[in-house]
Order: C-alpha cells, then structure tokens, then sequence
C-alpha cells in the first residue's frame, strides 16, 4: 500500500485483526464453558496460608505507610533523573547550566523534605 493514506490503512488492518481477534476470543469463550459451572464449598473464603480464617476480611491501613511509600517514589524517581545528569555533567557546554538545572531540581525536592519534616509526616509512632 503505497501513497500519504496507505500507512493508516495497514493501521486500520491491524485494529481490525485485533478486534477481530479479541471477539473470537471471547465468542470461543462463550461457546466452551460449562452452562452452570459449579461451586465448590469455601469458594469464596478468603486463604490464609492453609489455615482457617479468623476474624474479619477488612482491615484498615494506617495512611502513614502510604505516606512512607510516597516518599519512597519521590527520591527513586530522583535518583533515576540523577544518573543521566551524572553521565552527561562532564561534556563540553553542559557543566554551569547542568549544574544550575539540577540545583534547582534537588531545591525543590529540598523544600518538599523540609514541609514533611516541619509538618513531623516522618515521624514514626
């Protein structure tokens, strides 16, 4: 398929065998299950490692742990943009301006470190 649509119509090829695909899949699906499946006693009892269940199935989490694992994510993330300015630091041309750029970026992670610090969000008790 040549010329400036022919490009959209191996796109639209392609959708089309996806969807295709995708509804044989579940057609077939539909075809080859048993009419009513049946269910097994303790089913839907929750698994505790072989054990018998105790106690209820919810439980609440303390909102410090998400708080934990927020802070987690935010300095991995910046430890992932820290190599790539670590590699290209010592080319000729980037050093001021890399170093401006990253200063500003490390501030900003600063003075989100220094509210959850001051608001004691890293106090564990």
């Amino acid at each position: 398929m040549e010329g400036y649509l022919g490009s959209y119509a191996v796109l639209g090829l392609v959708l089309a065998a996806g969807v295709l695909l995708f509804v044989a899949a579940f057609g077939a699906n539909r075809l080859l299950r048993p009419g009513r499946p049946a269910e097994p006693a303790g089913k839907r009892i929750s698994y505790e490692s072989g054990i018998d269940p105790v106690g209820g199935d919810w439980a609440q989490a303390q909102i410090r742990y998400y708080v934990y694992a927020y802070l987690y994510v935010l300095f991995a993330v910046e430890a992932v943009f820290l190599f790539p300015w670590a590699v290209i630091f010592d080319r000729p041309g980037f050093g001021g301006l890399s170093i401006a750029e990253m200063g500003i970026f490390v501030a900003v992670l600063a003075l989100g470190i220094v509210y959850a610090w001051r608001k004691k969000i890293l106090r564990w008790t």
